[in-house]
């Protein structure tokens, strides 16, 4: 009997990856702008990786008894992280499991977003992605939007995902970026561009070492932290110096009145 993967273990799984997965290296891409940017934004250093991980699982055959297995489960995955907070932007991923066909695009965006409204997203062909970065309209009917079901909510955002399509692969590989929309709160679109430069040949290569890949996520969550402590001692001095300014002032002696000129008799 061939063992299989319970759809909510590699959702599971999957976030998991997606959730520890980061910027290691030259794949690094920082961004010091709010998560609603626009697809007039910068455009950031590609951060698409291949990220693998073998999942323990355990079927039960024909007769019964437990068998213990293994698959591999591989991210070809995008983060872009805000470099002043260290906070996740915005992260897409392509999930592939080993002995299945099918394969799932996650994205994952902040939380605070509309759950019920899913996430809308659609691949932009390399010229259709110039304009956007120019600011340019990108005609609706020119592009083939899809919808993403959120599956996952944790500390780090939420995770919504379809199925990837050979289709949809090999638009990617072709495109330029994917433009990903989300709800908030309030019912407004929030717009989260993921840029796919760099992602075919992360695709088609082989994975990263996830020891070398998670020292170097450290060191650059290292860097942020470090930012973040000169920052706060930055204020600390700047609010220092406004209260001795302030104290200085109000312990100073008032100004003597000046003296009325006598009158003429």
């Amino acid at each position: 009997m061939m063992p299989t993967i319970p759809k909510s273990q590699t959702h599971a799984l999957g976030a998991a990856l997606l959730v520890l997965a980061g910027a290691a290296g030259s794949a690094l891409a920082q961004d010091t702008k709010p998560a609603a940017a626009d697809a007039g934004a910068k455009k950031p250093q590609s951060a698409w990786v291949k990220l693998c991980e073998k999942a323990p699982l355990v079927n039960v055959d024909k007769d019964g008894k437990e068998v213990k297995t293994e698959k591999e489960i591989c991210l070809t995955h995008h983060e872009r992280l805000d470099g002043n907070t260290g906070m996740v932007l915005v992260s897409a991923a392509l999930r592939k499991v080993e002995g299945n066909d099918k394969q799932s695009l996650m994205v994952m965006v902040p939380l605070g977003m509309a759950i019920p409204a899913g996430v809308r997203a659609a691949v932009y062909t390399t010229d259709q992605w110039a304009k956007a970065s120019k600011n340019e309209k990108v005609e609706d009917k020119e592009l083939k939007p899809f919808t993403l079901k959120y599956s996952l909510c944790h500390p780090a955002g939420c995770t919504a995902e379809i199925e990837a399509t050979p289709e949809m692969i090999d638009s990617m590989k072709k495109g330029g970026g994917i433009m990903v929309l989300a709800m908030n709160a309030a019912t407004q679109p929030i717009g989260f561009p993921v840029p796919l430069d760099g992602f075919t040949a992360a695709y088609d290569g082989p994975p990263v070492d996830n020891k070398a890949y998670a020292q170097a996520r450290g060191q650059l969550m290292a860097q942020i932290r470090e930012r973040q402590k000169v920052a706060y001692e930055a204020y600390q001095a700047e609010q220092q110096k406004k209260q001795a300014d302030g104290g200085a002032a109000a312990g100073a002696p008032a100004a003597a009145a000046p003296a009325e000129a006598p009158k003429k008799k």
